[in-house]
């Protein structure tokens, strides 16, 4: 008997596992299946790459296979929570799997996430074929039992709820939608908590919402010493390279080319910097392999993409660190990490896009000359192994890839602003950065990496001010003479040039830039100003009202003693001499 049988498990579930090629349980799957499938609540850590969908996946069937009684159509049995919705798309497939054939006992189950049509469509969806499983993304969710109060009655009976990379949920502000969904859920039900780290946050969550957790922590050890764990797959081979800022988009497409026939996913640290850069390896990569694009702000077409890139056997996905968790994206070959992450922890889990559940896999980090020790504290802080990468000699090395990119933002003005928003973009993350002894504004010659972003012109920024720029020598290229391709906003931008107004303020704002400090120094400027002059408001209404008052007093004090004269109380030379009235 295999380590499947040995949970027992039933047989639907093992023939649907068996059949997708997975021979024995991984360390976090022998450890979390037969505590789950005990009724305990679980709280797991364990590498990317190790199996945490099929630990709760598989329990989760199996408990509800279990059930006795027969399940009603809109009683929802379990409820799995996912960071992002290609996650949540991924772990609805891992399900779908499970509930596929006569066995399975007609169950069913639903992917709530945005970008697939408005929240009716779902609650109609609910409505007419119910659900046991749901499966979505906290803001998702959250409006399901915000909108619809058969949603709200259908989780009395619920279970068992997962929340999967669970410090992601937490990363992106989902505190609040996660406390609604928490308190429409029977406290009497089993929870299980997955991530591949765990940190403050996640453990404040698990003392909320997990009734005496059993904590499981799965590491792989390094095979040269005992002792030592690491936080990635052993099957992953970590490569750095230095560089200089203008060495750095070349070394790149560089590596791409040379590597054209396999599945290559790649990490920037902004949306900007993905449309940019983005655009520019599809148009130089054109007629060799295929480039999709993937961030946060693309919305409708984000999971048609990501699928696609899925099913593709070679391939590059330029992306941001939305595709840094969870997703499982099968025989990516290298991991390339442009822009080092914002934390430690994203470090593993993009490198964890590959080497997934014992395949190999290789990851390679470009770092500029400033930030070398960033190898060393990695070493330390995530206990990742990172070894220099030695670049093969290549006939394309000498191609200059800056001024091809230059030329398509001379071709194209749409092309020069995505750059300009890509170079200020990096500029304002590298500023935040959690690693600040590291990663140091100061220490980054801005010159010479405006000349890595290619850039015709320096933008005007609170950040340059003051700033020695050296090493950057920009085309000589009128930048009003650029025009766009798209001749409709060509239009439009020649239609504004004509009218003298919008002339006449463009030449005063040139003139003059007030704005010296950053934005963050410019907000805590304007909040004080708005404080001080909220103060001074409510001074001078106080004072308007003291006077008033006073005032008031004065006039019911004369109203009285004329009163008082009209009766007789008092004479003319007691009246005359209260209300000090001269005679003339």
């Amino acid at each position: 008997m295999d380590s499947w049988g040995a949970c027992g498990l039933s047989q639907h579930t093992l023939d649907i596992v068996r059949n997708q090629g997975f021979k024995k349980m991984t360390p976090v799957q022998t450890a979390t299946i037969p505590l789950f499938l005990r009724n305990k609540d679980v709280a797991v850590e364990a590498v990317t790459g190790s199996g945490k969908t099929l630990a709760f996946v598989i329990p989760m069937i199996e408990m509800l296979m279990r059930k006795t009684k027969t399940i009603k159509k809109h009683e929802v049995f379990s409820i799995i929570i996912s960071p992002t919705r290609e996650l949540a798309s991924q772990i609805s497939e891992v399900v779908s799997d499970f509930l596929t054939g006569e066995d399975a006992g007609g169950l069913s189950h639903m992917l709530l996430i945005g970008g697939r049509g408005e929240m009716t469509r779902d609650i109609e969806s609910f409505e007419e074929n119910g659900a046991h499983i749901l499966v979505g993304t906290p803001g998702r969710i959250n409006s399901a039992f915000e909108t619809s109060k058969l949603f709200c009655s259908a989780v009395r009976s619920l279970e068992i709820l997962i929340l999967d990379e669970a410090d992601r949920l937490l990363d992106l502000g989902f505190h609040q939608s996660l406390s609604s969904i928490l308190s429409h859920l029977p406290k009497q039900r089993r929870t299980g908590l997955f991530s591949a780290t765990q940190t403050e946050e996640t453990e404040k969550l698990i003392k909320a919402g997990l009734r005496n957790p059993v904590k499981i922590t799965v590491k792989q050890k390094i095979s040269t010493t005992e002792d030592a764990c690491v936080r990635t797959p052993t099957t992953l081979k970590n490569y750095y390279v230095i560089c200089t800022a203008k060495e750095k988009f070349n070394k790149l497409m560089t590596f791409l080319k040379s590597h054209k026939n396999e599945k290559h996913i790649v990490f920037f640290s902004t949306c900007a910097s993905v449309d940019y850069f983005g655009r520019a390896v599809k148009e130089f990569m054109k007629g060799m392999t295929e480039v999709s694009l993937i961030h946060g702000k693309i919305k409708k077409k984000r999971l048609k993409i990501f699928s696609d890139f899925r099913d593709k056997k070679s391939g590059i996905l330029i992306c941001t660190d939305v595709m840094a968790r969870g997703v499982d994206i099968p025989e990516v070959h290298w991991v390339l990490q442009f822009d080092p992450p914002s934390n430690a922890s994203a470090f593993v889990h993009r490198c964890g896009r590959t080497a997934r559940i014992g395949r190999k896999g290789n990851a390679l980090i470009f770092l500029l000359e400033n930030e070398q020790s960033y190898v060393e504290f990695m070493q330390i802080n995530q206990k990742a192994p990172i070894f220099e990468y030695k670049e093969p000699e290549s006939s394309d090395s000498n191609v200059e890839y800056l001024q091809k990119l230059a030329n398509l933002s001379m071709s194209d003005r749409a092309m020069m602003e995505r750059g300009t928003r890509a170079f200020v973009s990096f500029i304002q993350s590298y500023a935040k950065h959690e690693c600040s002894l590291i990663f140091r504004l100061k220490d980054i010659n801005l010159g010479e990496l405006a000349s890595g972003f290619a850039l015709l012109q320096l933008p005007r920024m609170p950040e340059l001010k003051g700033r020695k720029i050296i090493n950057f020598d920009p085309p000589d290229v009128k930048i009003s003479g650029i025009k766009y391709k798209d001749k409709a906003r060509e239009k439009l931008r020649q239609i504004e040039l004509k009218k003298p107004r919008n002339r006449e303020i463009e030449n005063k704002n040139k003139k003059k830039f007030v704005n010296n400090n950053s934005w963050s120094k410019n907000k805590e400027r304007i909040e004080k100003k708005l404080k001080r002059r909220e103060y001074k408001r409510k001074r001078k209404l106080k004072e308007a009202n003291e006077f008033n008052d006073k005032e008031l007093e004065e006039l019911e004090d004369d109203a009285r003693l004329v009163k008082k004269l009209k009766k007789g109380k008092i004479s003319q030379e007691e009246f005359d001499e209260k209300m000090k009235i001269d005679e003339v």
